[in-house]
């Protein structure tokens, strides 16, 4: 048995296989309906509607419908599409057993423990013949699959046989149906719409099932007897044939199959049986530890089968339907229907070559598994699985592909594999021994050769080699040299197929398909939701293989893909071009067409073929999003352009592989804002003026616009973005302007009319401006405001622009490798260096226009495109004629030396690859390290973090030297280096403190802290504390745990800076004593400093007589059950002279009812409710006025100060 799908459920009581699709009803005991993909192995759907078990459910063979029949007397029709009852047939006065679909007319069969059969109309929803004789529980009814009849069983001991040829005659129109109602009432105890053909009579016990054969005119039955018996009918009796004796128990279900001459049984004795129908013999059985059997169910196209039991159910198939096949180079040969055949692929034709006789066997799956060809001897092995593996060998004569009816006595052995390894030699897999034998054709051993692992199977590898399938690897094992040549982990490997030049092989599982190299070198693994099948590969090196459902791809780098969909499963044999030959389970030669394209053109990208690339693309139809995602994954942004039409992809694609006027004509379709600003944005990258100046006109951003003049040095456009902004009363735009130009007069006239006129009078002051600053001077009177005495002005007056550029190179764009080839493909944009788009694009004069009466967008007719002009002009430069630049490409040896480009500074790589402060510290750029911390923790006192960051840029770097008269030379120490890393790819800094350091420091606190030496454990925690911003870890619970830790040495800062300013203030404040003593054991520490801090504060408040606070102090201290017998007592004595005077001789301030948080700063409690200021990094809460103040507790961050948060970590930033 090969069980394809298992499932655990409540009993399984009812069976059905959908026709067409992969899917199995279940009906279980509990009273739910489950709709199963047995070849994906999910639960599709859930139908819970019946009220009790649910022992029958059928599918239509056409309609999306099913029918189910329950112990609630109900008979339900389903329609699966809309997952929902369409209706339900009411009429049964008990349980009912079964109910079947009529394979033509709209009729459901029911059987039930009334007694009766009914037959229903499900379009008309009426019964319209109840079938009565039978004097017990009807157990099953079942149609004739072709002609009028129903068979039932009963727990009455009989099989009946009825005939219901009339009503078949008399079915018409629905409403024929409600006419006959009344007549169908009147002879409800005999009507003659069905009689009684047969009663089958032989059973000693009640009969539990009963079917027919789907051909021929025989009945087989199974009883509480522990018998099956089989019967034979014609048209005028029925009678019984023979019984099948073996069961130990009452019988359940029992069918014929449908392919093949068994007949299958399943028992309460928890075993399904297989008997051979025309030698009424067992001939094998299948058997589970706990579980009962209670229903069968055959499919009605697919060679499947099903059984429910206790705890399930299981799909399964009773043979192999693999054919087994060899090719060797234009040929096929394969077993079909116990012939072997020869196939031509050249000429496409087929010749049976020889039979083979199978000896008469008691067991199931003894057909051909393997074939194995030897073409020089014309020598034909086949392997099969008869007395637990054996082989037979074959010499075909030469003239016998012309008959094909010689039949041969063939050398027969003992043998799990067996293929040629030689012209004229084979080896044999002796499990036994774990050795190989190899055998020449007279079937004679010529050596035994012991094999160095444990091997159950056997595969061709070359001349002279095997592949050896162990447990959990692979070997290849050279026979010759006795020696393993390639070894590779890996799940079961069922078959094993090479490429025709033996330099790749793929080796195929039962959900996974390996690629490896001839020494087994893994390559890739694609694993599947559904069986792999069978594979080949074509004559470009790409596997194509099949699962039950598809043929797919697989690209040597592991990609792979859907070449099209298969409606049954296919065995591909042999690839030519596009045309794969398949052999289907009916041994019948299939050729398929294919489309190719897809994965022939991702092959050119992998091997970079661009030629043939660009000739697809100007020829195929490739298209579809998901080859753009792929394009766009692969690296190929410009390629991927040309198949995209929707123009917000086709933008985003060009702004990606920076083909900036593609993103131009884009942009102008889109026309929106945000559109415009990432073009900017992008041509500003890449140093392209003209584009930036058109998007920013576009979006009417005149702040971003005037600052690019000023870049640019266009003063001319910068005074009309001036009167601009003095047109739109942009008052701070025209200040801004008149700023970048140098305007003196233009910036104090802003001013005086913005109502500044003191500093429209400094301003013209401090320029020289005598004339006008006089009649300021009077306007403001007395208020004249006083210039600062001593000190020299600087006047703040823009550079003149010595030139006025346009386009500058801050990005090199190189032309893709695509660029230039491509049809139809639009030119890259190239401007001369001094072209200036801003001339074609003029915003008109605006000297005599209205307020506000101005339009910045330009129509698309105004932007002039030069695209004959010639780059950037380099063919311009007179050089003197003696100078001759060299082609690099002319000679490889030439004695000109080209020095090689200066690389990109791996401290630069580790700055622009990291967000985390630790990493730039490291690459020795100090000045991001901080402006990163001041952004995501508030720091602004960096000068703790001083030593940290200088150890953290030197623990980064080693220095060697070469000789004593070169410089020493710094290498960077990258993290996590092996040898075996590409050198190309730069791993992140190595750091000089990591997280274990921290722990360490926090052991030797607490210890400090538990020996009372407070001043080294505040020096400990301040570090901890002081190290945590520059400190890196891998994972996201790392991250967590130092989170973890800055609250620990937070809550211990402050604790400690309390405790060390109460032992400052002893003898000189009483009351600020109790009170730090009484804060510091509101910490959150860990509970032997708790105690000695509870201690601390009882004795204080003890001594200065107040004994109500010293009373709660001692109540804490015992409920944290002290381990120190001392502690304990005197918190004891406390307590008992507390409680006979409760009261406080000083007032405190101090409640610890309402629950509070200190300040770190005045050592004051914030109680719950009132307004408090924290620290953006430890957490530490402060009063509202201590807000931009430095914070005491971590002495780095600002109270009150905006962070984004700690970032330590490379998975945060994923």
């Amino acid at each position: 048995m090969l069980t394809k799908f298992e499932t655990k459920s409540n009993r399984v009581k009812g069976l059905s296989f959908h026709g067409k699709r992969p899917w199995i009803l279940a009906s279980l005991h509990s009273g739910v309906i489950q709709l199963w993909d047995y070849r994906m192995g999910t639960l599709i759907d859930k139908f819970d509607e019946h009220d009790g078990p649910v022992r029958g459910v059928h599918f239509h063979n056409s309609q999306p419908l099913f029918v189910s029949g329950g112990d609630d007397y109900k008979i339900k029709v389903w329609n699966y599409k809309l997952h929902r009852c369409l209706f339900t047939l009411l009429g049964h006065l008990d349980y009912i057993r079964t109910v079947q679909f009529h394979h033509e007319n709209p009729w459901i069969v029911s059987a039930s423990d009334d007694q009766t059969i009914r037959i229903w109309n499900w379009q008309s929803r009426t019964c319209i013949s109840v079938l009565t004789g039978h004097n017990h529980y009807v157990m099953c009814a079942l149609f004739h699959p072709k002609e009028d009849l129903v068979v039932s069983a009963s727990l009455d001991q009989t099989v009946r046989v009825w005939d219901i040829g009339a009503l078949k005659k008399k079915a018409g129109s629905p409403v024929d149906d409600i006419l006959r109602l009344g007549q169908m009432n009147t002879d409800f105890f005999g009507g003659v719409d069905a009689v009684v053909k047969y009663v089958l009579e032989g059973h000693d016990r009640g009969v539990n099932w009963a079917s027919f054969h789907p051909t021929l005119p025989l009945i087989v039955s199974g009883a509480d007897d522990r018998q099956v018996k089989i019967w034979r009918m014609n048209d005028a009796k029925a009678w019984e044939v023979d019984t099948l004796r073996g069961h130990l128990n009452n019988v359940s279900c029992v069918l014929f199959h449908a392919r093949q001459e068994i007949i299958v049984s399943n028992s309460e004795d928890k075993s399904i049986r297989v008997w051979d129908s025309t030698k009424r013999t067992v001939i094998q059985s299948f058997r589970r530890e706990h579980d009962r059997f209670w229903i069968l169910a055959s499919h009605p196209e697919v060679n499947l089968l099903a059984a429910g039991h206790d705890s399930g159910m299981m799909v399964f198939k009773l043979e192999r339907e693999r054919p087994a096949f060899s090719v060797s180079g234009d040929s096929l040969y394969y077993v079909k229907d116990r012939f072997l055949r020869f196939y031509d692929y050249s000429t496409q034709k087929d010749t049976q070559v020889i039979p083979f006789r199978r000896p008469g066997s008691s067991s199931l799956n003894q057909g051909p598994k393997t074939l194995s060809y030897s073409p020089t001897e014309n020598a034909v092995l086949i392997c099969s699985d008869i007395d637990g593996g054996s082989y037979e060998l074959f010499i075909v004569p030469k003239d016998s592909f012309s008959r094909g009816d010689t039949v041969q006595e063939a050398k027969r052995g003992a043998g799990g594999s067996a293929f040629f390894v030689a012209r004229n030699r084979f080896a044999v897999l002796e499990k036994s021994s774990n050795q190989v034998l190899v055998k020449n054709l007279k079937n004679e051993i010529v050596k035994k050769i012991a094999i160095p692992v444990v091997t159950d199977a056997i595969f061709y590898a070359g001349t002279g080699n095997l592949l050896c399938r162990g447990e959990d690897r692979l070997i290849i094992f050279d026979l010759q040299q006795r020696i393993v040549l390639g070894d590779l982990q890996t799940s079961l490997v069922r078959y094993v197929v090479w490429s025709t030049d033996m330099e790749s092989i793929a080796l195929l599982s039962k959900h996974s398909v390996i690629i490896a190299d001839k020494k087994l070198v893994h390559r890739c693994t694609l694993h599947e939701t559904i069986r792999v099948k069978s594979g080949a590969w074509d004559e470009n090196g790409v596997f194509i293989y099949t699962t039950l459902t598809h043929i797919k791809y697989c690209l040597p780098n592991g990609d792979s893909g859907i070449i099209r969909t298969l409606d049954v499963p296919l065995y591909i044999t042999k690839i030519f071009g596009n045309t794969i030959f398949c052999l289907d389970r009916d041994g019948k030669i299939r050729p398929i067409v294919i489309d190719s394209t897809e994965y022939i053109f991702k092959l050119a990208l992998l091997r970079k073929r661009h030629d043939h690339v660009m000739s697809m693309i100007r020829n195929s139809a490739l298209c579809g999003q998901a080859m753009i995602a792929y394009l766009q994954n692969k690296g190929f942004p410009e390629v991927a352009l040309h198949f995209v039409k929707d123009e917000r992809t086709r933008f985003n694609l060009a702004l990606e592989s920076g083909s900036i006027q593609t993103a131009v004509d884009s942009a102008k379709e889109i026309d929106e804002k945000d559109h415009w600003y990432r073009l900017g944005v992008e041509a500003l990258r890449q140093g392209n003026a003209g584009i930036v100046e058109y998007a920013y006109q576009r979006t009417k951003n005149f702040e971003r616009l005037s600052f690019l003049y000023l870049l640019t040095g266009k003063l001319d456009k910068l005074s009309k973005m001036m009167k601009i902004a003095e047109t739109q009363n942009d008052i701070m735009g025209q200040f801004h302007n008149a700023l970048y130009l140098g305007n003196i007069q233009e910036r104090v006239k802003v001013l005086e009319n913005a109502g500044h006129v003191p500093l429209a009078y400094i301003t013209a002051s401090v320029h020289g401006l005598h004339d006008v600053a006089g009649r300021l001077a009077a306007e403001l009177g007395d208020s004249i405001p006083s210039l600062p005495e001593g000190r020299s002005a600087s006047l703040l007056v823009p550079p003149s622009p010595i030139l006025s550029g346009g386009d500058w190179p801050l990005l090199r764009v190189t032309k893709g490798i695509f660029e230039g080839g491509l049809g139809n493909a639009h030119e890259e944009y190239e401007e001369a260096a001094d072209a200036d788009w801003g001339e074609d694009l003029d915003i008109v004069d605006v000297e005599n226009l209205q307020n506000g009466d101005i339009s910045m967008v330009l129509e698309d007719g105004e932007v002039h495109e030069e695209n004959d002009e010639g780059g950037w002009e380099y063919e311009d430069l007179e050089l003197p004629p003696d100078i001759d630049t060299p082609n690099a490409a002319t000679n490889a040896r030439a004695s000109i030396f080209v020095a090689p480009t200066t690389g990109m500074p791996v401290s630069q790589i580790w700055v622009q690859k990291s967000s985390l402060a630790a990493e730039h510290a490291a690459a020795g750029n100090f000045d991001t390290a901080m402006r990163l911390l001041s952004r995501q923790l508030g720091i602004r006192n960096f000068t703790p973090l001083k030593t940290i960051f200088t150890d953290l840029h030197m623990g980064s770097h080693t220095y060697l030297r070469a000789f004593t008269s070169a410089p020493v030379i710094s290498i960077a120490v990258e993290r996590g280096w092996s040898e075996s890393a590409s050198p190309n790819v730069r791993g992140p800094p190595a750091l000089f403190f990591n997280f274990s350091q921290l722990e360490e420091k926090l052991k030797a606190g607490y210890k400090a802290t538990t020996a009372g030496k407070l001043t080294e454990a505040l020096r400990h925690f301040l570090g901890i504390l002081q190290t945590i911003p520059l400190i890196v870890v891998e994972t996201r619970r790392e991250v967590d745990e130092v989170k973890e830790l800055i609250i620990i040495a937070k809550e211990y800062v402050l604790g400690l800076q309390m405790e060390l300013k109460r032992r400052e203030l002893k003898d000189i404040d009483p009351v600020r004593q109790q009170e730090l003593a009484a804060y510091f054991t509101h910490c959150n520490l860990q509970v032997p400093h708790l105690r000695l801090a509870l201690m601390t504060a009882m004795s204080v408040c003890y001594k200065a007589g107040n004994l109500s606070t010293a009373a709660n102090f001692s109540r804490r201290l015992l409920e944290t059950n002290p381990t120190n017998e001392n502690q304990a007592r005197t918190a004891r004595q406390v307590l008992q002279a507390a409680e006979r005077n409760m009261k406080d001789t000083s007032q405190l301030n101090y409640d610890f009812r309402n629950p509070f948080v200190v300040c770190g700063a005045t050592y004051v409690p914030i109680y719950r409710g009132q307004k408090n200021v924290s620290c953006p990094y430890c957490g530490s809460h402060f009063v509202p006025p201590q807000e931009g103040q430095l914070c005491n507790v971590c002495d780095l961050a600002v109270v009150g100060s905006d962070a984004s948060g700690l970032l330590c970590s490379p998975s945060q930033v994923r």
